[in-house]
Order: C-alpha cells, then sequence, then structure tokens
C-alpha cells in the first residue's frame, strides 16, 4: 500500500513557474513508476509526465513538453513536477500516481496501468 500526498499547487499568472511535490509513504518508493496527470473541469483525464523507477527515464505529455519536468528522489521518496510558462490551458487539479512495475525503465503514460493515486492538487493559471 502506497500513499500520496501532493503540494505545491495554486494560482499564478500566466507565464509564471510552479514546482509541485508528491511525497509517498512506505519503504517501496524505488519500485514504482511515478506519472503526473491532470483534469480540467468537463475534460478526461490527461497524461502529463512519467518517470522510470530509477528516474533514468521520462516521457512528457505533448501538451507539456519542453515546459514541464518530471523528476525523482528515491532517498526522500518524492516525485516532483516543475512547471514552467505556464498558460491558462495548464489550469487543471494534478494528481500523482504510482505504477508497480517490474522493470527499471518503463515508463506508462496510461492512467489503467497506476495502482495508487494521490487526491489531486488545484493548479490555476490566470491570463
Amino acid at each position: 500500500q502506497v500513499q500520496l500526498v501532493e503540494s505545491g499547487g495554486g494560482l499564478v499568472q500566466a507565464g509564471g513557474s510552479l514546482r509541485l511535490s508528491c511525497a509517498a509513504s512506505g519503504r517501496t518508493f524505488s519500485t514504482y513508476c511515478m506519472g503526473w496527470f491532470r483534469q480540467a473541469p468537463g475534460k478526461e483525464r490527461e497524461f502529463v509526465a512519467a518517470i522510470s523507477r530509477t528516474g533514468d527515464r521520462t516521457n512528457h505529455g505533448d501538451s507539456v513538453k519542453g515546459r514541464f519536468t518530471i523528476s525523482r528522489d528515491n532517498a526522500k521518496n518524492t516525485v516532483y513536477l516543475q512547471m514552467n510558462s505556464l498558460n491558462p490551458e495548464d489550469t487543471a487539479v494534478y494528481y500523482c500516481a504510482a505504477a508497480q512495475v517490474h522493470g527499471w525503465l518503463v515508463v506508462s503514460t496510461t492512467p489503467t496501468t497506476y495502482d495508487y493515486w494521490g487526491q489531486g492538487t488545484q493548479v490555476t493559471v490566470s491570463s
């Protein structure tokens, strides 16, 4: 069982930056591929970014590529999402998720792969 707690959301002006954090409980953090997803009102959940167990491989969604960066610190049981050049279309609830995978370099973009989810943190970007 893994519990995930996101933090770092808030209100920011267009062009600004935020860094989201997701702290995981338990001793097996390094066995999980970690991902960030987001969901805006009236829209489906969207893949944002994912990172492999070791952090050696990442994948970012097309809409955030070049602006957002996922990273992790296995010693701190934490995954991060650095968000730069934010625009109003980035407004959503951002969710952290964990997928227990066997491969060291597995990076999943599919929500159904993920076993555990955080409660979400709101990010609002004003124009």
